[in-house]
């Protein structure tokens, strides 16, 4: 086994990712494998560490790209879940050693499924999963919780349905049988093919999408997930919750401050609820998740969404899909492949 490999890492935070050919190869801890990665999927958070360090500070150099695809090529201590070979799609840790694949964030990837097809999921489907159980606290289907919990008759609205993380969140509020899943933004035919019941154009104008969700909610909405806005654009999701029951927005963009007079009077409050969708911070609810995840993809509940590929390790033209990200461009998902 070798003990050094190329690797396109974050020398220095702001700056852009270098090509490295003296990386070392990580060895897999307890309850972790070592994969030879075939596929590396690039998501928004990677240019956050490339230009602000947020999860990679403290650990240079840094290996950027968490979706990761690849073979089995070593097993640390007490794995039982993979073996040797296995073909496997994983959320690498987000901290230190995130080159490191846990076994409760990682799943067998079904022969019908290809690499690429499921590099599209972890970071984008955990992030909606984490809003939906933990956050707004429906209960997982899985959960003793959901014996006694009326998906049915529940409403949920996810704003930016045209982002990854609001399509996969489609599919997720389907699976579990939510009644009412009406979403702003994104394709009407495909998010309505996942699920969604009710798909509002999100160019409408505030007033007007405000308008169409509270014809569909009334004043009953208690669950609401904002995929894409930062806070000053989140009082769009805060004015759709209902007024005389105490509802809650789980929000992937936290930084910054909500201008609450733009906010209209919420009589029972509301709660606002920040994800991060880590596999590692959440590991009883995401091993079930993982665990899940092959029949889900076999079944169709879980749908894999377009990537484009990029053909080696090509620094240059990683940081300019970085810097599409920094820039506000829309990227379509990059899959690196090694």
């Amino acid at each position: 086994m070798p003990l050094t490999q190329t690797a396109l890492v974050v020398s220095e935070i702001g700056k852009p990712v270098v090509l490295r050919h003296d990386h070392p190869v990580p060895e897999p801890g307890p309850k972790q494998v070592q994969l030879k990665v075939t596929v590396a999927g690039i998501n928004p958070h990677d240019q956050k560490n490339r230009d602000n360090g947020i999860f990679i500070a403290g650990d240079l150099p840094g290996v950027l790209c968490n979706d990761v695809v690849g073979i089995v090529a070593a097993l640390g201590e007490n794995v039982t879940e993979f073996a040797l070979g296995d073909r496997v799609v994983s959320q690498a840790g987000l901290y230190k050693r995130s080159v490191q694949n846990d076994v409760g964030a990682a799943a067998r990837i079904p022969d019908s499924i290809t690499d690429d097809e499921a590099a599209t999921l972890p970071t984008n489907v955990i992030a909606p999963l984490v809003a939906f159980f933990s956050e707004l606290q429906i209960p997982a289907p899985w959960s003793s919780g959901a014996e006694g919990f009326d998906y049915a008759n529940a409403m949920l609205l996810v704003i930016g349905g045209g982002s990854n993380c609001g399509r996969f969140g489609v599919q997720l509020a389907k699976l579990v049988g939510i009644g009412k899943i009406v979403v702003v933004g994104g394709d009407e035919t495909e998010l309505k093919s996942f699920g969604a019941t009710h798909v509002i154009d999100r160019h409408a104008g505030e007033d007007a999408i405000l308008g169409h969700i509270k014809d569909v909610v009334g004043d009953d909405l208690v669950y609401a997930f904002d995929a894409v806005n930062p806070p000053a654009g989140q009082s769009l999701a805060i004015d759709a919750l209902s007024s005389q029951r105490r509802g809650s927005l789980a929000r992937l963009l936290s930084r910054g401050t909500i201008d609450e007079s733009l906010v209209h009077q919420k009589e029972a409050g509301y709660n606002l609820r920040d994800v991060l969708g880590i596999s590692q911070l959440h590991p009883d609810m995401a091993t079930e998740f993982w665990t899940r995840l092959p029949a889900y993809l076999e079944d169709g509940s879980i749908k894999p969404l377009g990537f484009v590929v990029s053909h080696g390790l090509d620094a240059d033209h990683v940081n300019e899909v970085l810097d599409r990200y920094r820039d506000g461009h829309a990227v379509t998902k990059t899959h690196v492949h090694l």
